[in-house]
């Protein structure tokens, strides 16, 4: 067993704080720990992207991808996660969320946490940096292009994240 390492995060806005072995991934700590079992545990070695979520080193930084499956919850010490959890609720679901279901983007939705997550930071490095409308289906792909879907929901997923996009003003310009 590995020697306890203390911790203090944030996960969806809540401050945790925690003794957790050094090597315990971030993934079985929302899942055991936290009871938030939206982020999904597949191929365990961050290649799927099924465990993606939102990470911010400072409370100012843009939000940048993790992956929960190898990632040690000891690294995270003062940086603030975002889960699938944190983006909407069953009651009332994200822009995002509601774009995926709209599209009909999933079949299982074993996959969709992480394309929610990569999709929610895409739109967020937009309304940093706007895309021209030509580069649109690069920035998709550059944003959820890894993620694997077992389903094959590739196109609904990319009609819905298109969709998300243009629907916010000053993400795309001419």
């Amino acid at each position: 067993m590995s020697d306890l390492v203390p911790v203090q995060f944030h996960v969806n806005g809540r401050p945790v704080r925690a003794d957790v072995p050094a090597d315990l991934p971030l993934v079985d700590f929302l899942r055991e720990e936290l009871g938030l079992a939206g982020t999904r545990l597949c191929c365990g070695i961050g290649v799927c992207k099924a465990c993606t979520v939102a990470t911010r080193r400072t409370p100012t930084s843009q939000a940048q991808p993790l992956l929960a499956c190898s990632t040690p919850v000891a690294l995270l010490q003062g940086q603030s996660i975002t889960t699938v959890e944190g983006t909407g609720s069953m009651d009332k679901p994200s822009r995002v969320q509601q774009a995926f279901l709209d599209h009909f983007a999933f079949q299982c939705g074993y996959c969709t946490p992480g394309f929610v997550m990569a999709t929610e930071m895409l739109v967020e490095r937009l309304r940093a940096q706007p895309v021209a409308r030509a580069q649109l289906d690069a920035a998709i792909e550059d944003a959820v292009g890894q993620h694997i879907c077992r389903c094959t929901g590739y196109a609904r997923y990319h009609q819905a994240i298109s969709a998300v996009v243009l629907a916010e003003k000053g993400l795309v310009v001419a």
